[in-house]
């Protein structure tokens, strides 16, 4: 071989050994970003309220990264070390299997795939690169490893008795952080509802019906179409209250809201967003939607991201924590941090006394900020991850 081949040959292999090993940590750190702008101080009094808070957060999309939940600090806006730090109870996270080149809140279609790419870049088990169910798998087996190395850190909530246990350990020393998973957009399904089944054994216990583009089963708020749901939705959404997996309604269509609501026996989430009253955006709830979500007995999750609360700052995510709770009731407030999703944020999963400094100035009374930050969604999850007709183990 001349000179020339073997000199494009090495650059050859530079650019792939590049591509894998550089690359996906690049393309986080350029969507996973804190903006640096000062944090509000933070009293005494709050520090010590924290502490005693058993927070809960619907949403994140760390298992969608390369980088393990061990390594802490290793980039993002979680981990597990930050979680402990932040003193949090149990993080839902979630399983993204598809999004489509350039994202957008408008209109987007279903013809393209960035997770493919990633799953590729990341060196993913060759089972993903092509299938969205075996995605969602394989965060789920990411998830249970880290769970396995986590030398009792991080225990899985999966049912009654695990959520019992994690909060039964929490009153030790130690305070291990909870783990559950959830589904962003159930396009991982692949026309067969039956996978529903093969991710409730996986451990998922949350699904959203819809991401950013128009599915079989719904219409998203970022789609094209952005209908309701369709007859597989409705049907879908049945299996899962039977199951015993929540239903999500983030995302999803205002029609597809709608019938969900309208057809719910269970509680449901809007497990991260905002609201259009503080925050005039489109996928964020109306004031009749959040009424409806409060009827069901579920929840609002609030995020900490610009497109979710107009701003970054905590007091932006009191402000709309605010409105649900003057709006239906304190009992439906809850925290969504989308952290790790693509999002820029103020402050980080440890720094999370952010909020709780943020509610307190917004007149919220301790008993308040103990359900808003956490109490309100352990009991939907309570509620919701029981199959229909199953026995409950009484709670811890």
């Amino acid at each position: 071989m001349s000179k020339w081949l073997w000199g494009l040959a090495v650059l050859l292999l530079a650019a792939l050994v590049g591509f894998f090993a550089l690359g996906p940590g690049i393309v986080e750190r350029s969507m996973n970003q804190i903006d640096g702008q000062p944090l509000i101080r933070v009293s005494d009094k709050a520090k010590a309220l924290h502490r005693t808070l058993t927070i809960v957060d619907l949403h994140s999309d760390t298992l969608m990264w390369k980088r393990s939940l061990l390594s802490d600090n290793q980039g993002g806006h979680e981990d597990l070390g930050r979680l402990e730090q932040g003193n949090v109870a149990l993080q839902v996270f979630s399983s993204v299997t598809k999004t489509p080149k350039g994202q957008n809140y408008d209109s987007n279609t279903g013809e393209t795939d960035n997770i493919a790419t990633l799953a590729i870049a990341q060196l993913q088990p060759v089972r993903t690169w092509g299938s969205l169910l075996e995605r969602s798998l394989w965060h789920a087996e990411k998830l249970h490893r880290a769970v396995g190395k986590a030398g009792g850190r991080l225990e899985q909530v999966t049912d009654d008795a695990s959520l019992a246990k994690l909060l039964a350990d929490r009153r030790g020393a130690k305070k291990p952080v909870g783990a559950m998973l959830s589904i962003e957009g159930l396009q991982n399904l692949e026309g067969n509802l039956d996978n529903l089944n093969r991710l409730h054994a996986a451990g998922f216990r949350m699904a959203g019906l819809t991401h950013f583009f128009d599915n079989d089963l719904a219409g998203s708020m970022h789609g094209v179409k952005k209908g309701g749901l369709t007859p597989k939705g409705r049907e879908a959404v049945k299996r899962m209250e039977r199951l015993g997996m929540i239903v999500d309604l983030a995302h999803c269509s205002h029609a597809c809201v709608a019938d969900i609501l309208s057809m719910a026996t269970r509680p449901v989430v809007s497990s991260h967003g905002g609201v259009q009253a503080t925050c005039k955006v489109n996928r964020n709830l109306t004031d009749k939607e959040i009424r409806g979500v409060a009827r069901t007995g579920g929840v609002v999750g609030i995020g900490y991201w610009d497109a979710a609360v107009c701003g970054t700052s905590p007091r932006d995510t009191a402000r709309a924590m605010k409105h649900v709770r003057d709006l239906v009731g304190i009992e439906y407030v809850a925290l969504g941090s989308d952290y790790d999703g693509a999002t820029t944020v103020r402050f980080d999963t440890s720094q999370l006394t952010q909020v709780t400094q943020a509610l307190l100035d917004e007149g919220f009374t301790p008993e308040e900020i103990r359900k808003a930050m956490g109490e309100n969604a352990l009991r939907v999850i309570r509620a919701g991850i029981v199959p229909q007709g199953a026995d409950r183990t009484p709670a811890a």
